[in-house]
């Protein structure tokens, strides 16, 4: 009986461990590519919620287009998205209604431009009215 012929040899064995590992990581990558593919179609919601946070944090709402130090902290949290918005007296006492529009592609992997309009009421009771006077002070 020929003992060399009972057990693979140590270079049969390599062969056989290099070709099973070159198969893995082949099968990991198109995984990683497939997850990555599966992500760029997800679809991406846009909102202005951080800028609505950072306004409701003022005191004083003025009428006109919203202040540039809340568009430029959204626009440096969201980089790739644009916030356009005006500030409008909605009814007398205070109220107000700010009109937010975030523009821009969210993904840079699908560059297709979203838009959303949002609508939100502020109370500001301190803020001046249409009419340029203040309310009065308590």
């Amino acid at each position: 009986m020929n003992r060399e012929r009972i057990a693979f040899t140590i270079l049969e064995v390599m062969i056989a461990v290099a070709i099973f590992f070159a198969c893995v990581f082949g099968i990991l990558a198109l995984v990683s590519q497939s997850l990555k593919g599966a992500r760029s179609l997800r679809p991406v919601s846009i909102d202005a919620r951080s800028a609505i946070a950072l306004l409701s944090l003022t005191n004083r709402l003025e009428e006109g287009p919203i202040p540039p130090e809340i568009i430029e902290a959204f626009q440096n949290e969201n980089p790739g998205l644009r916030l356009d918005g005006m500030v409008s007296e909605y009814e007398t006492n205070g109220l107000f209604q700010v009109d937010f529009m975030v523009t821009g592609a969210p993904n840079p992997a699908n560059a297709t431009p979203v838009s959303v309009t949002t609508k939100v009421l502020l109370y500001r009771p301190l803020s001046t009215r249409r009419t340029g006077l203040r309310p009065p002070m308590r």
